[in-house]
């Protein structure tokens, strides 16, 4: 695999960039001049670099079973973390499982972008980076870092709810229904009726998106300067159907208890907010903003990393989404 031809920024996807955007430079890596370019090839690639990667994955702590690497901005260069370091970064390689594997890092890309740019949603910074052999990767800034090393408490809703492999069996992230984050973010959560709204924007979010993989711990709650809990900035989105065959909502109640699941998805959107005691004019609002600005989303598309062909599905499974969506 060659390096790509650069027309669009691989962070941004602003057009007329052959690498990161001022704009990309300042959210992702604190304005310093960083090449998109990392000095090394990707993980099992030659016997350097399968040493490089092997040692680096000791070293981080953070749960998935995509392979993640801790990575430290070092001046203006990127590195792998070291034993005892803590990394500011996570480092998403091509992994090995799954449909089109080679186009999942330009695909959560791309999504993350559309969820800020297109939808306003608080985003995870995030941006494409390339290893020397020309193999895609997805970095994205760790947002529970403090400036001073230290980290801010973070709560994942599967931690929250008390589920764990042992409590739930191996599947414990993809129990329930998504009326349960609600009711934990009422307990943990003082600005709940603000906190909510952002909630229920991403659980539309996911579906227009065909993210079929929002479990339990792809959610969080993040703690304040002020000593309380937010919703954490969004992480992990992207079109889960290109890669896997997977359902409309990853809980396996979905939506709603099974009790209470009726009608179409968007009655049973309604019925969440109603359930969620979620101010029905801003409900609305939330539904007028994710069923519009579509020029946005397809210039996004276009702009991206992923190949022709994805591109067409992804757009594809965009527009399908939508026309259940619009009332």
């Amino acid at each position: 695999m060659s390096l790509p031809e650069i027309k669009y920024c691989p962070g941004t996807l602003a057009e007329g960039f052959d690498t990161y955007s001022i704009t990309c430079l300042k959210k992702v890596f604190n304005g310093r001049k960083v090449s998109h370019i990392l000095p090394y090839c990707s993980p099992s690639s030659n016997m350097d670099s399968d040493a490089l990667f092997d040692d680096s994955r000791k070293h981080i702590s953070i749960s998935g079973v995509q392979e993640k690497y801790s990575v430290i901005l070092e001046k203006n260069k990127l590195r792998l973390a070291n034993e005892g370091e803590r990394g500011n970064y996570i480092l998403k390689p091509i992994p090995s499982y799954g449909n089109k594997v080679d186009q999942m890092p330009a695909n959560e890309h791309l999504t993350m972008q559309i969820a800020r740019q297109a939808f306003g949603i608080d985003i995870a910074e995030n941006a494409l980076v390339f290893f020397e052999n020309g193999e895609p990767a997805y970095i994205t800034k760790r947002f529970d870092i403090k400036d001073d090393g230290s980290k801010w408490a973070q709560e994942d809703f599967a931690s929250l709810a008390e589920k764990t492999p042992q409590t739930d069996g191996s599947q414990y992230k993809y129990t329930g229904n998504y009326l349960d984050l609600f009711v934990l973010m009422k307990k943990y959560v003082p600005a709940y009726p603000i906190e909510a709204l952002k909630l229920f924007k991403l659980l539309m979010f996911n579906y227009l998106f065909s993210n079929g993989d929002a479990h339990l711990k792809n959610f969080s709650l993040l703690e304040t300067p002020m000593g309380d809990f937010r919703m954490s900035p969004a992480y992990d989105l992207l079109n889960s159907r290109i890669h896997v065959a997977d359902t409309d909502f990853a809980l396996e109640d979905g939506l709603l208890p099974r009790n209470l699941a009726q009608g179409t998805v968007i009655k049973q959107f309604y019925i969440l907010a109603n359930q969620a005691d979620l101010n029905e004019e801003q409900v609305n609002k939330i539904f007028g903003s994710l069923t519009g600005n579509s020029n946005k989303v397809e210039q996004l598309i276009r702009a991206s990393f992923l190949s022709d062909k994805t591109k067409r599905s992804y757009l594809q499974y965009y527009q399908a989404r939508l026309k259940r969506l619009v009332k």
